[in-house]
C-alpha cells in the first residue's frame, strides 16, 4: 500500500521543483524516515511510547489509521482524478503489496483551509500503467501539481496549505455490467463510444462515498466528466465498458513533511560538523 514515505517523496519532489533544487531520492527518504521514527521512539519511555510517538510524529497515527481503514471512505473530497495519456491497465495483485516497487498510481493535491480545515481539490493526475515508484511518484507529483488543466499551476507560496494523497491501484477487474461494483470499495474506469467519438474517465475508490452518490449518480457523473452530453435518463442506453479496481491510499499534510524535513536538514548539518571535526 501507499506509505508515509511515498507522501514525503511527493512533497519533497514538488518542493524541489518549485525551489529549483535537487530532490532527495525515494530510497534516501525511506532510510531517513526510518531513522526519524527510531530516534523519536528512543526518546520516549515505554509506558507512554505509543501516545507520545503519535504526538511527536503525526504521520505515524495517520499510518495506523489508514492501515485499519484500508481503502475505505475518506472524509475529505480529494480524488476527482484526471487520467494521463498512458492508460494500459496493469493487473497488480494485492499479494505483492508488502514489497511493492512498481504500481499504477495517482497523486492528488488538496488545499486545506487553515480556518475551517475543509479541503478542496487542487490537482490530481495518474496512470493505469505500472510505474517504478521512484520515477512514477516523482513524475506525477509534479504533473498533478502544475499540469492539471482544470487548475492553475500550484505555486511555491501554496505549499504550506497543501495535503498530498498517494493511491496505488490494485485488483483490476472487468465488470459484468455497469452496476457490478461497490461504493467505497471500487474505483471505476469507464470507456464508451457514441456518434463516432470515444469517451473515457475514471474516479478513484473514495470519490463516490465522499460525495454520497448512488451507483447511478456515480456513473452519470463519470460520463459527464468524460464529456458525454446526453440526457441523464438515457445513460443506460449507452454501451459502457466498466473496469473496477481498488486503491491503497495514504495522505499527509505539509506540516508533517516540514517537521521531518527540518529534522533531516539538522541531521545533515550535524554530520557535516562531525566530518569537519574528524578532518581537523
Amino acid at each position: 500500500m501507499a506509505t508515509a514515505e511515498h507522501c514525503l517523496y511527493c512533497f519533497e519532489t514538488l518542493s524541489a521543483y518549485l525551489e529549483s533544487r535537487k530532490s532527495m531520492s525515494l530510497g534516501e527518504i525511506e532510510k531517513s524516515y526510518g531513522e526519524y521514527c527510531k530516534e523519536a521512539e528512543a526518546r520516549v519511555a515505554p509506558s507512554d511510547k505509543t501516545e507520545s510517538l503519535e504526538k511527536r510524529i503525526p504521520a505515524l497515527q495517520r499510518v495506523a489509521d489508514s492501515d485499519l481503514a484500508e481503502a475505505s471512505t475518506s472524509s475529505l473530497p480529494s480524488s476527482g482524478s484526471s487520467m494521463s495519456l498512458t492508460t494500459d491497465t496493469a493487473a497488480t495483485s494485492t499479494e505483492s503489496l508488502a514489497a511493492i516497487t512498481e504500481s499504477p498510481l495517482f497523486v492528488t493535491w488538496n488545499t486545506v483551509s487553515s480556518r475551517t480545515g475543509n479541503t478542496s481539490l487542487r490537482g490530481c493526475i495518474g496512470t493505469f500503467e505500472a510505474q517504478e515508484l521512484g520515477e512514477g511518484l516523482s513524475s506525477y507529483a509534479v504533473t498533478a501539481a502544475v499540469h492539471d488543466t482544470r487548475f492553475d499551476p500550484i505555486s511555491k507560496r501554496e505549499l504550506p496549505s497543501l495535503e498530498v494523497a498517494v493511491t496505488l491501484l490494485t485488483d483490476f477487474e472487468d465488470c459484468g455490467d455497469a452496476m457490478d461494483w461497490e461504493v467505497g470499495t471500487h474505483g471505476l474506469r469507464i470507456s464508451f463510444a457514441e456518434r463516432g467519438r470515444r469517451y473515457g474517465a475514471t474516479y478513484l475508490p473514495d470519490v463516490a462515498a465522499e460525495q454520497g452518490w448512488t451507483k447511478e449518480e456515480t456513473l452519470v457523473s463519470l460520463m459527464r466528466k468524460a464529456g458525454w452530453a446526453g440526457r441523464r435518463d438515457k445513460w443506460q442506453a449507452v454501451d459502457l465498458k466498466v473496469v473496477r479496481y481498488q486503491g491503497r491510499k495514504k495522505s499527509m499534510l505539509y506540516s508533517e513533511y516540514k517537521q521531518w524535513r527540518e529534522w533531516a536538514d539538522q541531521k545533515g548539518e550535524d554530520s557535516e560538523e562531525d566530518e569537519d571535526e574528524d578532518e581537523a
